[in-house]
């Protein structure tokens, strides 16, 4: 008796340990972490929930948000961005939260004609306030393969990193009374849509329909964070660390941002003194890496 219960507890262990897996190999399913939020049929989720892919056509676009609200974390997402001629629409990848007050950290990538580069544009809210844009052309074709965008939120600092090398951080000046998004709790967004007023060139080059529909590509997505609500705990694994809480730049981070502000940055707010004609923010004054 004793051997056949010893034999049921440990089929029952094995079938724990298989389900744990299964769980575990699930974790980042587009199924499990996203919802639709627009667009029907132009968004599809594709081979068993591990890749999404969003469409935009003369009728409508598409886009998707977690399931989930997280305070503070890091957030990866793998893109491959319209082929072709992109010019006006616009591929985000973003963390919001909700009302006039606003917080949000934005990856938005501006469509360009046939053979010009994207434009990869960024910008930080908090408290319903923005106005702090940076703009880099990338240093690869995003079109041709899938490429890694993070967001890495912590009560020090944003930090925006394509392929782990960081372009742009955004430091906590509060004491100089900088608003900072800290306190309130932010989805992840995704969408796909048409901004030819303004996404292309200024405006001057129109989405040319006879391409659509545009389509691209979103995968891999991970939330090593904090997660809030009725669950308040990391959805991280046991055997994920939590670096993000304190990431900063070392001294190679810090060698790599310069790269990339130095040779493929394209616009910089804090470079802007004729947008602020009565002075510079604040906090352009405080950190080179902005």
């Amino acid at each position: 008796m004793a051997q056949s219960n010893y034999s049921v507890s440990k089929a029952f262990a094995i079938a724990l340990t298989i389900s744990c897996l299964i769980v575990a190999a699930s974790a980042g399913s587009f199924y499990d972490e996203m919802d639709i939020t627009f667009g029907g049929e132009h968004a599809k989720i594709l081979n068993g929930g591990q890749d999404l892919t969003l469409s935009l056509d003369q009728y409508s676009g598409a886009g998707f948000q977690s399931k989930n609200e997280y305070l503070f974390g890091r957030f990866d997402m793998q893109l491959k961005l319209v082929p072709g001629n992109s010019a006006g629409t616009v591929t985000t990848f973003y963390l919001s939260s909700q009302g006039a007050g606003h917080d949000e950290i934005d990856f938005e990538f501006l469509g360009n004609s046939t053979g010009n580069p994207y434009t990869v544009h960024t910008n930080v809210y908090s408290q319903g306030k923005g106005d702090k844009e940076q703009q880099f052309h990338l240093w690869f074709d995003p079109t041709a393969a899938f490429h890694t965008y993070t967001i890495v939120w912590n009560p020090q600092r944003i930090i925006f990193l394509i392929d782990n090398i960081p372009v742009r951080v955004f430091n906590n000046h509060e004491t100089a009374g900088v608003p900072f998004p800290k306190s309130q709790p932010m989805r992840v967004y995704a969408s796909l849509w048409n901004a030819d007023d303004w996404a292309t060139q200024g405006g001057r080059v129109k989405t040319d329909w006879t391409k659509a529909p545009f389509t691209a590509s979103y995968r891999k997505f991970n939330a090593n964070a904090n997660r809030v609500g009725s669950y308040s705990k990391s959805t991280s694994s046991q055997n994920d660390n939590q670096a993000w809480s304190t990431q900063g730049l070392d001294a190679a981070g810090r060698k790599r941002i310069r790269w990339v502000q130095n040779k493929h940055m394209i616009y910089n707010y804090c470079d802007d003194k004729k947008r602020f004609s009565n002075g510079l923010p604040v906090e352009c004054t405080r950190s080179r890496f902005l």
